[in-house]
């Protein structure tokens, strides 16, 4: 395929392709990607820094490394961006608060380590709400990102991984690397028109990312397509010595794309009682998903849900609020600090949970996912759309509020699912699907978003 002549409009696939032809450079890749920084990030406050140098010095040793013929693999010189709670050592990770603007890791994250390792070029770090605590994206002291679908009115990018969001969608990166402890991934690509990807929790290594919930955290892959996300999915994910959590699991057989297709298998849809949640014209964008979905060769069934999603996503939240403060404690209640007041709010919440009312919540969540599993039986996937919205103005935001009505129900039972753009609706922002499958069925995901995306053209939209 030949190469744009502007790579920042090129997927990261298309970049390593155009690359491995010898169509494009790693070093002009990474200065297109630079310069549009540059040009654009004074307005969209996506990176909280950018490496430039760096990145520079690392895109050279990539090309002479291609040119030798010692290139560590397709992924090597394509650069990449990484959300502020991801450790690099020597590096300022602020977790997005301004009481963090000098604090320096000590460790570089394991998942950094396996890009590092495929030869990608890290291009900065981008903004997160303040201690990943939030679903709408803003943040009060470090900035809000700007959604790049609509350049008149400041809208709500996303959150936690606002700035993973808006840099992917805006051209700034060809991918990003965020984390979902209740839609963190999910809810800005829903909002900024991206594929992202929640992983069963263990999948990938959280060693060396900051810790709000450990019971739910999860890093995860955005970026335009399915067949991107995969890519990057694949490079990180995987035992590690230093995550428990990651050793033992099942491993499962990537399929190629010629063995892609969804011939056969059984999606449910959304029950009626929830459909009420969501706003008409995504409703519009999932019903045609479903639709293209059967055209496709699946069996959309309705699923009888074993409770409201509304119930999951509050218990979600007492897990977040309850481990959350127990990590930041010291500086929640450090009233001296600049902390935006709504996190401190929720974090302090954990403060006022018991105990016994913790430990039963989990109890709950072992409970509650005997029951969906149940409820899907003969079901190979879960659909619904991923927001009930799309991005509404920042000047609407009721922080009491969260956008992650269908998203944290991933989280709560410990599943996987992946968020697609589905449609646009009226005013030309994004609407998303959002597939939830069953523990470790990451590849089935990844196989349903890219048989979609081949039949499809709304991942190939770009934000104006």
């Amino acid at each position: 395929m030949a190469a744009s002549s502007d790579p920042t409009r090129l997927s990261a696939t298309q970049l390593s392709a155009a690359m491995a032809h010898g169509q494009l450079s790693s070093a002009a890749a990474v200065d297109a990607f630079l310069a549009r920084i540059e040009a654009q990030d004074h307005k969209l406050g996506a990176f909280t820094e950018v490496y430039a140098e760096d990145a520079r010095l690392a895109a050279a040793a990539a090309d002479q490394a291609r040119r030798a013929g010692h290139a560590l693999g397709p992924l090597h010189g394509v650069p990449i961006a990484l959300k502020d709670l991801i450790e690099i050592e020597g590096r300022i990770v602020t977790g997005g608060s301004a009481a963090w603007r000098t604090r320096r890791a000590r460790q570089t994250a394991t998942l950094v380590q396996r890009l590092l390792a495929a030869g990608m070029v890290i291009l900065g770090k981008t903004h997160t709400v303040e201690f990943a605590m939030g679903g709408w994206g803003t943040n009060m002291h470090l900035g809000t990102p700007w959604n790049p679908w609509d350049a008149g009115t400041a809208r709500v990018p996303g959150g936690s991984s606002s700035g993973s969001g808006v840099a992917v969608a805006a051209g700034l990166a060809p991918w990003a690397v965020g984390t979902d402890t209740g839609g963190s991934v999910r809810l800005p690509a829903s909002f900024c028109g991206l594929t992202a990807l929640k992983v069963t929790a263990g999948r990938i290594s959280n060693h060396g990312v900051l810790p709000l919930s450990p019971s739910l955290d999860t890093p995860g892959p955005m970026a335009h397509s399915a067949a991107d996300a995969a890519w990057l999915y694949r490079i990180m994910q995987g035992p590690d010595p230093l995550d428990r959590a990651t050793l033992g699991l099942p491993q499962q057989v990537t399929s190629t794309p010629r063995q892609a297709n969804i011939a056969g298998l059984r999606l449910a849809s959304l029950p009626e009682d929830e459909r009420a949640h969501v706003d008409a014209e995504v409703l519009v964008a999932y019903d045609r998903s479903l639709d293209e979905l059967a055209d496709l060769g699946a069996t959309i069934q309705p699923l009888q849900l074993p409770f409201p999603c509304a119930d999951i996503a509050a218990l979600n939240g007492r897990i977040m609020n309850a481990e959350g403060y127990a990590q930041l404690a010291a500086t929640v209640d450090d009233l001296s600090l600049p902390l935006d007041d709504h996190v401190r709010a929720r974090l302090r919440a954990g403060r006022d949970i018991p105990a016994h009312v913790y430990l039963s919540t989990l109890q709950q969540r072992q409970q509650l996912r005997h029951a969906f599993e149940q409820a899907m039986h003969g079901c190979d996937a879960f659909l619904t759309p991923t927001t009930t919205t799309t991005a509404i103005p920042l000047a609407e935001v009721d922080e009491a509020t969260t956008p992650a009505h269908f998203t944290r129900f991933a989280n709560f039972l410990d599943l996987c699912a992946l968020a697609l753009p589905n449609g646009m609706d009226s005013q030309g922002l994004p609407t998303s699907l959002h597939i939830i499958a069953r523990q470790f069925d990451e590849e089935l995901l990844l196989r349903i978003g890219q048989v979609y995306q081949q039949a499809t053209d709304w991942h190939l939209r770009r934000a104006p």
